[in-house]
């Protein structure tokens, strides 16, 4: 078989490869994409009680910042920490790049044909760079799956409390024996509290206002519901999708359950993490054509995820981690 059709051959594989590769990112809709990220504190690396709404427990964080907790570590670590976590995609592929063509001039050489003998015509040039993205973004995505498949998924008792009625104040304090396990909790010494009906009410117009700002690509409304942390990553997720030419839109955000699994205090800071179960319409279209790229414009899907909130002494509420329902 001779060296033409070879290429043509790896080409066409190349190909058939990045459309398949395309499936899983294109699922990742949604903010948060579908992952779990963010903090909680002290209980960072513990997976939050399970409650009637999610009784399978949470996913553990597949993004956190090394931060204990944002409220000691300043307004700023969070974001600075996951800015210095994210792979630089951009860099890795510019060496990729150079080292192809580099090996392409080589073999020209080698082969008499002169150090761009092996990249002659502009098509072949075109073809050896997109062989060559295909093959790091197939990288990213095995690095990402395996990653994944290595973090357990923990579960721990939960602490419920019902949304019909959820304005009385709930005894949280009551419901959260023995979470202060671990060194970190011991260090940090957090202390239950109770939340009240305007804390709930709070949690629930902060899921659609932060869907609402995500859909709209609003950056200064999700700057001003979230800790620096999780601003980061939702601007991350966002840049993404800017790349990829795709946007991603979400309406009709609805909250169906919601269960109180934990909330303490630490230091200055009160930390609250609520299973909800919610119904939204979310989809992704083509930024250039309009059209559905995957998703569905008119029929609602459900959802449970965890969501942490966090609240500086005398501020609002804000998003400090979202957990997928394992």
């Amino acid at each position: 078989m001779s060296l033409i059709s070879l290429a043509r051959r790896g080409r066409a594989v190349a190909l058939v490869v990045g459309a398949l590769m395309l499936v899983p990112l294109v699922a990742e809709a949604r903010p948060g994409g579908g992952r779990s990220s963010g903090s909680r504190g002290s209980f960072t690396n513990s997976a939050p009680p399970s409650t009637n709404t999610t009784p399978g427990g949470a996913q553990t964080f597949q993004r956190s910042a090394p931060s204990p907790s944002p409220s000691m570590a300043g307004p700023s670590a969070g974001a600075a920490a996951a800015q210095a976590a994210r792979p630089s995609f951009a860099r890795n592929m510019m060496m990729g790049i150079g080292a192809g063509l580099l090996g392409a001039g080589l073999f020209g050489m080698l082969s008499g044909s002169g150090f761009f003998g092996g990249l002659a015509s502009l098509a072949g040039v075109l073809g050896f760079l997109l062989q060559l993205a295909l093959i790091a973004g197939i990288v990213m995505l095995a690095i990402r799956f395996f990653r994944r498949r290595s973090e357990p998924q923990l579960a721990g008792a939960g602490a419920p409390y019902a949304r019909q009625g959820h304005d009385a104040p709930q005894p949280a304090a009551a419901r959260m024996g023995g979470f202060g396990g671990g060194a970190a909790a011991a260090a940090v010494q957090p202390q239950p509290i109770e939340l009240a009906g305007e804390d709930f009410n709070s949690f629930e117009r902060l899921l659609g206002e932060i869907n609402t700002a995500y859909s709209n690509e609003d950056e200064a409304g999700l700057r001003q519901r979230t800790t620096s942390e999780m601003f980061g990553y939702f601007d991350e997720d966002l840049s993404e999708n800017a790349r990829r030419g795709v946007a991603d839109r979400v309406s009709d955000v609805k909250l169906l359950q919601g269960d109180l699994s934990q909330a303490w205090r630490e230091g200055d800071a009160d930390y609250a993490t609520v299973a909800m179960r919610f119904s939204l319409i979310n989809a992704l279209y083509d930024r250039k054509s309009g059209q559905v790229v995957d998703g569905n414009p008119t029929q609602a899907q459900e959802v449970k995820e965890y969501w942490t909130f966090l609240r500086e002494r005398g501020g609002p509420w804000k998003l400090s981690g979202i957990q997928q329902a394992a």
